[in-house]
């Protein structure tokens, strides 16, 4: 659950640590926008982990192109719509779904008309190229892979032999090294330093990272290193280079321990998202839509 001391912006007891040096900034969502140029490649988490739903709406009205999709390890409605709103020339994901409300339509049709380049991979094998780069690695051997059919379509995975035993060969996956990691959080303090709880899929998203940036519920006064109960959760502010105050910024997806997916939008979405021309319309009028966020 989100820390009921910040559910409504009230800081903690505690000092706040002025002796942290970092150059996080906390910036506007039209400056997070501007700071990923066309052609970065982006990794996301998936939909339960905190997606910056308010950040892709900011990329999309920018009009950004040419970005590569890093999926740790799926995604669903942003990948979506970025890859409708013409943003996306390249993706590697384990899959793209919008869950129980069916295929993703935009992703479905870029793929079946080749508008986007599919880099089909698994989900252990997108988490092991992360963390490769993570720990500053050209590469992480991972088991499970030989025998099926995904190596005819990645030239770039390797069977080597283990050189630490006969008659065992194990697949190579070189680093995957995004140029910007993009997620949603409950909790930041004005450091820099960024509270994700559990989800340690963003903790590596960050580390391989060039840049992150990070939109959240909340900026608190204090620092969060200085609370026991949050430390193990934080993401200190080395590894962050922006934060932006967004109320509700993974809306309309949900956000553990806050707020719940908007049903009824991803139910609209799903039906005008069926052509091109539809989710424009649908598109255009979420981009005129006020922002619940602190822009």
């Amino acid at each position: 659950m989100l820390p009921s001391d910040f559910a409504e912006g009230r800081p903690r007891r505690g000092r706040a640590g002025s002796d942290a040096l970092n150059s996080t900034s906390v910036i506007s969502l039209d400056a997070l926008a501007a700071a990923i140029p066309d052609g970065a490649k982006i990794v996301i988490p998936p939909d339960y982990s905190g997606v910056a739903m308010a950040a892709t709406r900011a990329l999309i009205r920018r009009g950004a192109r040419r970005l590569s999709l890093v999926c740790a390890p799926v995604s669903g409605l942003q990948a979506e719509m970025l890859i409708g709103a013409g943003a996306i020339d390249a993706i590697e994901t384990s899959a793209v779904t919008l869950g129980e409300f069916g295929p993703a339509p935009r992703f479905v049709e870029a793929i079946r008309c080749g508008a986007v380049q599919m880099k089909d991979a698994t989900c252990p094998a997108i988490h092991a190229g992360l963390q490769a780069a993570e720990k500053g690695l050209p590469f992480m051997p991972l088991r499970g892979i030989i025998g099926s059919d995904l190596l005819a379509h990645r030239p770039d995975w390797k069977v080597i032999d283990n050189p630490f035993a006969k008659d065992d060969p194990i697949v190579a996956l070189p680093a995957i090294e995004p140029d910007v990691a993009l997620f949603h959080a409950p909790l930041a303090d004005r450091e820099g330093n960024v509270w994700i709880g559990r989800r340690r899929e963003l903790m590596t998203m960050a580390h391989a990272s060039k840049r992150t940036f990070v939109t959240v519920e909340v900026i608190s006064e204090t620092n969060l290193f200085d609370d026991e109960s949050l430390a193990a959760g934080v993401i200190p502010a080395l590894y962050i280079e922006g934060v932006v105050e967004a109320k509700r910024g993974a809306a309309p997806l949900g956000l553990w321990g806050a707020y719940e997916a908007d049903e009824s939008f991803l139910r609209d979405y799903v039906r005008a998202a069926k052509t091109q021309e539809g989710f424009d319309a649908f598109v255009a009028n979420w981009l005129e839509r006020p922002s619940l966020a602190a822009e």
